[in-house]
């Protein structure tokens, strides 16, 4: 059993939706399913990687431009452009270079089962913010948040008064800021305060803290 196949459990149903919109896209392109075998051969060897969502999406641009040198048929091209644009507008909102390759190893064997299940109608675009939302739900499920508790925070936007702070890499949590907006830039590391908790313990709102 290879790995994909044994952590199939752990995929969201916002990624099972993702996997199989990528799956009938790809079998309405009549893409060469061998070719996407190949782009998560690439995927695997480095998925351990720090950068190896960037990179992985590099590679699939890369392959697009050199299409033609590296295919073996003209219809290479096709196919690797197929791959990096439904790669690109589905897996988007999918950070985790090991859920790629789970959803991608999923779309290999949807495919061989699109392929001979018929014609293909309309195809129903996943919501990719719930694959967030999933991953937020993750974090905060794992936190126990309480009220005055002081955490790390990445400023990630600042609009007049209004201050963007990122939290453990998913929560995001946006928060006037008069006394302080004009003194913080974004990608600063701060530490800010829980003021208030939702009824499911996940946190409301914060408040920056010198």
């Amino acid at each position: 059993m290879t790995t994909v196949e044994s952590s199939s459990e752990t995929l969201t149903d916002a990624q099972w939706e993702i996997a199989h919109a990528i799956a009938q896209t790809l079998v309405k392109e009549n893409t060469d399913v061998n070719e996407l075998g190949k782009v998560v051969a690439y995927l695997r060897a480095f998925v351990n990687q720090a950068d190896a969502t960037s990179r992985f999406f590099k590679y699939l641009k890369t392959l697009v431009s050199n299409g033609r040198q590296i295919g073996h048929s003209s219809k290479t091209t096709d196919y690797y452009r197929s791959i990096e644009k439904a790669c690109s507008d589905y897996l988007k909102g999918v950070e985790d270079a090991h859920t790629i390759l789970q959803i991608l190893g999923w779309v290999s064997r949807l495919m061989r089962y699109y392929k001979d299940a018929g014609p293909i109608g309309e195809i129903q675009p996943p919501s990719v913010e719930s694959t967030r939302q999933v991953e937020i739900n993750k974090v905060a499920k794992s936190q126990e948040f309480k009220i005055d508790q002081i955490l790390e925070a990445i400023v990630t936007k600042i609009s007049g008064n209004k201050v963007t702070y990122e939290i453990l890499g998913t929560i995001k949590l946006t928060e006037k800021e008069p006394k302080k907006a004009g003194s913080l830039h974004e990608g600063q590391i701060v530490k800010v305060k829980i003021v208030a908790l939702k009824d499911d313990v996940s946190i409301k709102s914060v408040k920056y803290v010198d």
